[in-house]
């Protein structure tokens, strides 16, 4: 079974349902924690009745600087959405670790940004080196996998969009919540991934809710093909794509062929003139709530709960 980790300015904690036994460790960063499990094992092992969880500040498990990759367009419903067709090639960005913020921290949209948007994912948080050129099979995962969080990748759809620029829209503070748990895997965890389900809601209107069986590229293979250029160490995070069901879809057929023909200035004056009226972008007072978790528990990446906010 899994071992959820979550780390509070006090230090790291192994949880047990509703309360938490304090991890007798150095480790300051996700690296260093990762590098002495024999203390998280003796924490899980304690007969400690343990500090309730609900009393605890979660700080994002992940800790920074780090390397945060994603995934473009990796599930098939998001593929649909985005007016996708045919084979779509694997593609990955970089988001600058500054984005990373705790699993309750308020996401704050810049004042510039007009069109904000959400995308729950599964994060991969590496336990060892993935030097270049290295291929992973599906029985290596865990030599190279540590453990799953989850994350929102949170994106400023004006930015990315007008200046086709995946590393500024998705970079701005705030823009990867992360956490709460760090869900430290055994062996035999990594065969139950596909049934992880990601949900996300708005308000409590559910947008989002698919298994990872709707993945294009899965872990192994997107490993693989970041090793060709990438290399990861431990403590460093890869974000593995979101579902269908974001606020951003793809225009009308019609609507695409006739901007094709204006000139990029009036296109996206046009497009976004259209998406003005999309109720479903993320506007100040807005409240998150996300969740990634097989449906017998077995492994469980916790609850975010994220208000939006618009920058001072």
């Amino acid at each position: 079974m899994s071992t959820n980790v979550l780390r509070t300015p006090d230090g790291w904690w192994v949880v047990r349902d509703e309360r938490a036994v304090r991890v007798d460790t150095k480790a300051i960063t996700t690296a260093e924690l990762l590098a002495d499990r024999d203390a998280v094992r003796e924490a899980a092992a304690s007969a400690e009745s343990g500090t309730p969880v609900i009393d605890l500040v979660a700080l994002p498990p992940v800790t920074t600087p780090c390397r945060v990759v994603a995934q473009m367009v990796n599930y098939r419903s998001h593929a649909k959405d985005s007016g996708f067709t045919g084979d779509i090639p694997p593609t990955f960005f970089r988001k600058a670790s500054g984005s990373v913020s705790g699993p309750h921290d308020a996401i704050i949209c810049p004042a510039h940004v007009k069109f904000l948007d959400y995308e729950v994912e599964l994060g991969l948080v590496m336990g060892a080196t993935l030097p270049v050129g290295t291929v992973v099979e599906e029985q290596d995962l865990p030599r190279y996998v540590a453990g799953l969080v989850l994350t929102n990748d949170v994106s400023a759809r004006d930015v990315q969009l007008t200046k086709t620029q995946f590393y500024e829209s998705k970079s701005y503070p705030t823009f990867t919540p992360t956490g709460p748990y760090l869900a430290l895997l055994e062996p035999e965890d990594f065969a139950h991934l596909l049934n992880l389900r990601l949900r996300l809601s708005v308000n409590g209107v559910p947008r989002q809710d698919r298994t990872l069986a709707d993945m294009i590229v899965r872990p192994a293979q997107a490993l693989t093909l970041l090793a060709r250029f990438q290399t990861l160490d431990p403590g460093d995070l890869l974000l593995t794509g979101t579902p269908g069901g974001t606020a951003l879809k793809a225009p009308p057929k019609p609507a695409e062929k006739i901007g094709a023909l204006l000139p990029p200035a009036l296109k996206w004056k046009a497009f976004f003139k259209g998406q003005a009226k999309n109720p479903r972008y993320l506007r100040n007072g807005d409240l998150i709530t996300a969740t990634i978790a097989t449906s017998d528990g077995r492994i469980d990446l916790g609850e975010q709960r994220t208000p939006v906010t618009d920058a001072p």
